[in-house]
């Protein structure tokens, strides 16, 4: 069996790095954007998996459950093109606009959107991204049982 080398210590730690328990005092630098930061960084240091700080895993679960709705759900997924308003997604979505409004306040609340003022609308845009191949792949793997 071969050890992989361990990834190198940064030269200062910023309030990112993170010594998950049984990393042997190693720091990871991680990067609130860099998502496969904290995987690369995890795997490898031991013969046995390490998780993440409970810190990191209480955002994770906090960021599912808003997610954990199929409007919400639906709503990452028209966002994931482009933004959009609130009267757009009633109308891709065909659900009532206070549902949609209900829905994008949770999601705003989470982090997962941001709004921002245009004229007398508010446009919605994802706040990262990466949220959407969550989205995606969640959606993509429940479809490969479906009949």
């Amino acid at each position: 069996m071969t050890m992989p080398s361990p990834a190198p210590s940064p030269a200062s730690p910023s309030p990112a790095a993170a010594t998950p328990p049984g990393a042997g005092g190693m720091a990871l630098e991680v990067d609130a954007h860099d998502h496969g930061a904290l995987e690369a960084g995890l795997s490898g240091l031991t013969d046995y998996p390490v998780p993440p700080p409970r810190e990191i895993l209480d955002a994770a679960g906090e960021l599912l459950r808003a997610l954990a709705a199929p409007v919400r759900i639906a709503i990452v997924l028209q966002l994931r093109e482009s933004h959009r308003c609130v009267h757009e997604l009633v109308d891709a979505l065909g659900v009532p606009q206070p549902l949609v409004s209900q829905h994008l306040k949770i999601l705003k609340a989470a982090g997962v959107v941001t709004g921002e003022r245009s004229g007398r609308e508010v446009l919605y845009r994802l706040a990262d991204h990466h949220l959407a191949h969550i989205v995606v792949d969640a959606v993509a793997h429940a479809g490969e049982d479906a009949p």
